[in-house]
């Protein structure tokens, strides 16, 4: 029987460029399908991988009881205080809390060519908030003095927004700041701009803080440090780690995608599954006498079936791959912004990871099967009087 099914096969590749107009429908249609399915899905690992590499797992966040996000916080000074003393806060080589109070505020920059601005995340910090982000570099200019209205300004910023550059002023609240700074940290914090926390305090009117950063000292001491702060009657407040805040982020935007994706996916897999279903039928017309006369020298049904349905799956790999090059080469690494869930512009990269070219690659296979199934039960089942006769 495999002989069988090797040699029918191996006539009906070899006779695809007879029929290559046709063959094509099959091969784009699954292309396009891929293409849209891993760009979608490429986004939602993009805009997820920018959030959750900004998270770790030793640096507790502390946000006002109940609130959702840092925008939503509030920590009087007075509390933030007590939270940096809490048990379980690791200690600086100066023998104080390894901590940082910030303040987290909205404000505008334009994108080029566009009219209305868009929001951006201003974040004053403190000293600590270097070492308890290591990955953060400055890679051109100089930090920002203390006291003084200079930002750093993320690499992603100063990529996609107009006057966020070294060296450029940024009106803010009528006051104008100083671009001293570029940094680079590969996550979500490029997206910001940075200043001292007192004077974004004061030019923002912020009389206390949003969040405070604290380094965990030691693994498990995340468990103190809720426990010391729950039993203060002068704290409300919410404690996970930076990774499970970040990853809560991400979470609506990867259901809202990952809806898109389904959606879009399942309406063009049922174009390119018609597709492929007449044009695997034309082929089987075509090929009838030659089916029939195998099938009048001995050749058995399910080999028909077999090698037909091989060729459908050949085809659609075919498309599945040229899919996969085709997001890969135009999105992978593609830098976008969108909304987070600050209701402020997070600018990350597209991702085509190996995991969404297999998925795709799979869609392209059960939509091949599908196309061919019943063309080859069709080939199969037809008497081979009647096939020879109507041939």
């Amino acid at each position: 029987m495999l002989q069988q099914v090797y040699s029918i096969t191996l006539l009906g590749l070899r006779s695809i460029p007879d029929r290559l107009g046709a063959s094509l429908v099959i091969v784009v249609g699954l292309a396009g399908v891929v293409a849209v399915f891993t760009a979608l899905l490429a986004m939602a690992a993009g805009f997820r991988s920018t959030l959750e590499s900004a998270g770790r797992e030793d640096v507790a966040l502390v946000l006002r009881g109940g609130s959702q996000a840092e925008l939503n916080s509030g920590i009087t000074r007075e509390q933030g205080t007590i939270i940096k003393q809490a048990d379980g806060v690791a200690k600086g080589p100066d023998g104080q809390p390894l901590a940082s109070a910030e303040v987290v505020v909205i404000a505008e920059l334009m994108k080029p060519g566009e009219k209305t601005g868009s929001n951006i995340t201003v974040r004053g910090v403190e000293a600590a908030a270097f070492p308890l982000r290591p990955q953060l570099r400055i890679v051109d200019g100089r930090p920002f003095s203390p006291g003084l209205r200079e930002l750093i300004v993320g690499q992603g910023v100063a990529r996609q927004f107009e006057g966020a550059r070294l060296g450029q002023v940024i009106r803010m609240r009528g006051s104008d700041w100083t671009v001293v700074g570029i940094f680079a940290s590969g996550d979500a914090y490029e997206s910001e701009l940075w200043a001292d926390v007192d004077v974004a305090q004061s030019t923002f009117n912020r009389q206390g803080y949003s969040s405070v950063r604290l380094q965990l000292d030691g693994p498990g001491t995340l468990q103190a440090v809720k426990d010391a702060l729950s039993a203060d009657p002068r704290v409300n407040v919410d404690v996970e780690t930076e990774q499970q805040y970040f990853s809560g982020q991400t979470e609506q935007f990867r259901k809202t995608i990952g809806a898109l994706a389904g959606v879009v996916t399942l309406i063009m897999a049922l174009g390119a599954t018609f597709a492929a279903l007449n044009t695997m039928y034309a082929a089987v017309g075509t090929r009838a006498r030659e089916i029939a006369t195998l099938r009048a020298i001995g050749f058995r049904g399910l080999p028909v079936v077999v090698s037909i349905m091989l060729e459908s799956l050949v085809l659609a790999l075919a498309g599945g791959l040229l899919g996969a090059i085709a997001a890969y080469a135009l999105f992978n690494n593609m830098a976008v912004s969108t909304l987070g869930a600050n209701f402020t512009q997070v600018v990350f990269r597209f991702s085509v990871t190996p995991a969404l070219v297999v998925d795709g690659l799979i869609i392209a296979v059960i939509i091949g099967m599908i196309g061919g199934l019943l063309p080859a039960l069709r080939a199969a089942r037809q008497p081979v009087t009647a096939a020879l006769r109507a041939a």
